[in-house]
Parts: structure tokens; C-alpha cells; sequence
């Protein structure tokens, strides 16, 4: 038997061996569970440095996601033979310490269910660790996890209002990256006075003689504004290009003076916000299924989405452009992984509330008037016009 010194967990060399064959992809996914889930979490970074070839971020990542899908840590019918003994010795009993660890396990995978999704919250779009591969988030827990960040938008809508503060937001990204998801999210419990969604339609012609520009900025915010923009100047860099509506000559003058005017939007003391959403090509064509499919959501399918789906890497070269030529220090690109929606919209309204630096604004106590008296009013009898009584 080895031990691990930072974990005092004892693992037999049959269950090192199938951790260790796991970089090579060798062992079986129940295999996989049960060594990996044997380790101890204080002995992940020495395991990590034995020869298995995984960081200590991936068996975090592993354990909580056998976690999650609920693969028992000591399953009973894959109980890991007991080492040889010494000739003359009694054979170790292993089924009802088998049994007992099991138990145990299951009592202590209850307990850590909330570290283990800490540590899964720790992996980030990152080297290589994307969102989507963490466990998808529930429809109660996102409820949740939702009501404070609704909580603090609105200290943030109070903020705005009592300050003067300007804020625009830009949501780009690709058609189904779930824009308008998170935009309806943000705007769900604030005031539609003091955040205002902006999605334009097809420019007029007359709008196609202005600056290219103009058509925008009667929309900025004014002072206690927040814009969201559902798409925003940006579709010139992207859905204009691609699909031919703007030249090359004037998609390289955007991309050379957009740095620019976001300088002077900056300056004029509005606080500037890009967000770019990325969705996977399978969860791209799996959401645009299901908008021909639904029919709640047939409107969202349109003759320009097909073609987006279809010219999906001539998006891909357009995004990389945009992203060289406008992703500056005082005006950075922020990426949200939008595979799993609901981590997503978590996460996005989470960064956006820690790039503004708002505080609570104090709430005089409110005292609620007493009602007046009836005095000589009557109800009349009308023949009111009532809906049906339909559900």
C-alpha cells in the first residue's frame, strides 16, 4: 500500500495504476471514478505530480464532475481486489469494508456537494478549460443564484438614477449565442425607463448615406441611462462582411476608426462595456432545431440565420479580425462561453456588475398613508366589459 503524506489516504498500487493510465486514456470511465474519486482532495497536487500527467485544476474537474453524475465513489461490484498477502497470512476481508466505505462515501459526498461545485466554479475559460464543460446548472438553483445578482442590479439602476452615471453595453456574437437571453435577464426586474434595450432593425436607405456611425448615436446613454445594445456598430465587422452588405474598403475603415470613437465615447464619461458571446458549433445548430421546431421561437429563424450556420468559419475569420483590430486596453472584449445558458447569463451579469462601480444608495424609511374613509361613494352598477374566466 501507498500513502499520500498531504492526504493520509491509503490507495492500494492497483488503483495508482488505473489513476495513473488515465492520462492515456486506457482505463474505463468506472474505473476512472473510482481511483480518481479514492484520492483524498488534499492529496490532488501530490497525485497530480506522480506520473499521471493531469494538473491538479483536472482532478478537481474529474471529482466533481463523477460527482455530479452521481457515480458512487466505492461502487460494490467494482471493489478493487486486496493486495497479496504473505504466504500463511489470512486473506483481508473486503466486502463489508467495502460495503462500510461506501456508506461512508455516500454520507461524505452529501457534505462536500457545495465545496465540490466551489471548486468546479473554479475553472474558468482558461487554458484550455472551457465553461461547458462543467456541470450544467439547474433550473432552481439558477432561480437562486439569480435573485441576488436581480438584487443588485437594481441598487445599481438606484445608483445610476441618484448619480447621474451613463452606461453602454455592447452584446455581440453569433446567431443563438443567447444575447437576448442574457440582455432579458438583466432587465427582467429594473425600470425600462432607466434601462433601455436597443435592436435596431434594417437600416433605411436613408441611414445607409449617413456615416456609418451616426445611426447609433442618437441611442448612447444620457445621464441615469443604461443601453444595452442587442447587436450594436459591431455588425459591420461581422454579419455585413460576411454576408456581403459592406465592401472590404469600408469594413477596414470601420475597424481603424472603431478605437477611435469608443476613445470618444469613453471620454465623454460613459463607461463602455463589450460582450462577446461564444457558442459551439453542435449548440449552434442544436439551438437553431429548436427555433424551427418550437414554434414559440419560429421568429427567431430567418434566411440569414441559415446562412450564418453554413458559413460558420467565414464568421470565424470575420470575429478574429474584429477582435485584432478592436479589442483595446481601455476598451477590451469580454468572452462569455454560452454553451450552457444558464452559467452563462450567471456569469455575465456577475461581470457586469463588477466593472461598475456603484454603491447602495441609502432608503429614507417609507410610511405607508392610511386610507381614506368610504364617505357617501357608492359602487355603481355598470355593465362592465369582463374578460373570460378562461383558466
Amino acid at each position: 500500500m501507498v500513502e499520500h503524506e498531504s492526504a493520509g489516504k491509503l490507495l492500494s498500487a492497483q488503483e495508482r495504476e488505473v489513476f495513473i493510465r488515465i492520462s492515456t486514456g486506457e482505463a474505463p470511465h468506472s474505473q476512472r471514478a473510482q481511483a480518481l474519486l479514492a484520492i483524498d482532495e488534499g492529496a490532488t497536487q501530490a497525485a497530480a505530480g506522480e506520473g499521471a500527467g493531469l494538473t491538479s485544476g483536472q482532478v478537481r474537474y474529474w471529482l466533481a464532475k463523477f460527482r455530479k453524475e452521481g457515480l458512487a465513489m466505492f461502487p460494490e461490484d467494482a471493489i478493487m481486489e486486496p493486495e497479496p498477502t504473505a504466504a500463511g497470512e489470512a486473506p483481508q476481508e473486503k466486502t463489508k469494508k467495502g460495503k462500510k466505505e461506501f456508506s461512508m462515501a455516500k454520507k461524505k459526498k452529501k457534505k462536500k456537494g457545495k465545496e465540490n461545485q466551489k471548486k468546479a466554479d473554479e475553472l474558468t475559460y482558461a487554458g484550455g478549460e472551457h465553461w461547458e464543460s462543467l456541470p450544467k446548472i439547474k433550473r432552481k438553483e439558477f432561480d437562486q443564484k439569480l435573485r441576488p445578482l436581480h438584487v443588485e442590479l437594481v441598487k445599481l439602476q438606484e445608483w445610476v438614477k441618484a448619480s447621474g452615471a451613463k452606461i453602454c453595453v455592447l452584446f455581440e456574437g453569433r446567431d443563438t449565442a443567447g444575447k437576448g437571453g442574457i440582455i432579458k435577464r438583466i432587465t427582467e426586474r429594473v425600470s425600462p425607463r432607466v434601462f433601455r434595450v436597443v435592436a435596431l432593425g434594417v437600416p433605411t436607405e436613408r441611414e445607409k448615406s449617413q456615416m456609418y456611425f451616426q445611426r447609433y448615436m442618437p441611442h448612447l446613454p444620457a445621464a441615469g441611462e443604461v443601453v444595452l445594445f442587442d447587436r450594436s456598430w459591431y455588425n459591420r465587422a461581422g454579419v455585413e462582411r460576411v454576408m456581403g452588405f459592406a465592401t472590404e474598403e469600408q469594413v477596414e475603415n470601420f475597424l481603424s476608426y472603431a478605437p477611435a470613437v469608443e476613445r470618444a465615447i469613453i471620454g465623454s464619461g460613459i463607461i463602455l462595456i463589450k460582450y462577446w458571446l461564444e457558442v459551439g458549433m453542435e449548440e449552434q445548430a442544436k439551438r437553431f432545431r429548436e427555433r424551427d421546431e418550437d414554434l414559440r421561437k419560429i421568429w427567431k429563424l430567418s434566411p440569414m440565420d441559415l446562412e450564418a450556420q453554413a458559413r460558420w468559419y467565414d464568421y470565424s475569420r470575420a470575429r478574429d479580425a474584429m477582435f485584432a483590430a478592436t479589442d483595446t486596453p481601455e476598451s477590451p472584449w469580454y468572452v462569455v462561453p454560452s454553451d450552457d445558458q444558464r452559467r452563462a447569463r450567471l456569469n455575465c451579469i456577475s461581470h457586469f456588475l463588477s466593472l461598475v462601480p456603484y454603491e447602495e444608495v441609502p432608503r429614507e424609511p417609507i410610511e405607508f398613508p392610511k386610507r381614506q374613509k368610504k364617505g357617501d361613494y357608492e359602487e355603481p352598477d355598470y355593465p362592465y366589459h369582463y374578460i373570460p374566466n378562461r383558466y
